[in-house]
């Protein structure tokens, strides 16, 4: 009876909620906590098969806040780093990346597209010089005040620029 009513139970936890398995390992009855286990873990491969949950790693969690640097949109990595000891604090404030191609769009603005894919223009006023002949090789660009970014070719002068792709 104590077996259905356990079943029972964790049947009607979500498939995606891991404390279901960690909570088998306060049962002491060795047949129960297995029962336990294997109802857990059998919820959780099949949200896992359906789509529902995945698991992902730490270096993919940086990997995706790296990518998505530039942008202000909600981002998995500030949902999921504090499980990993992380704090919402310590966003990444500082990429460098080797540059692809840099194009004048006018006198005073550049568009710098990087190797990663991501493309950036300059928003201030600044003549920014660069070899035209040599290339550009990285860009370091920085989080700035109210949201803003600053960016570096090759060591150079700072200048202000937005993420457009």
């Amino acid at each position: 009876m104590l077996s259905v009513l356990l079943t029972a139970a964790l049947t009607l936890q979500s498939p995606i909620d891991d404390s279901a398995v960690l909570g088998c390992i306060a049962i002491e009855r060795d047949k129960r906590r297995l029962a336990c286990y294997d109802e857990s873990v059998g919820r959780l491969e099949a949200a896992e098969a359906a789509g529902e949950v995945t698991t992902i790693s730490k270096s993919e969690v940086e990997e995706i806040e790296r990518d998505s640097f530039g942008f202000s949109l909600p981002s998995i990595a500030r949902n999921v780093l504090p499980r990993f000891g992380g704090e919402d604090d310590e966003q990444l404030a500082r990429v460098e990346e080797a540059v692809a191609s840099v194009r004048r769009l006018n006198y005073d603005n550049l568009r710098i597209t990087l190797e990663i894919g991501q493309v950036w223009e300059q928003t201030d006023t600044q003549r920014i010089r660069y070899s035209t002949r040599n290339g550009v090789e990285s860009a370091e660009i920085k989080k700035a005040s109210l949201g803003s970014f600053k960016m570096k070719l090759d060591g150079g002068r700072a200048f202000r620029v937005k993420r457009v792709k």
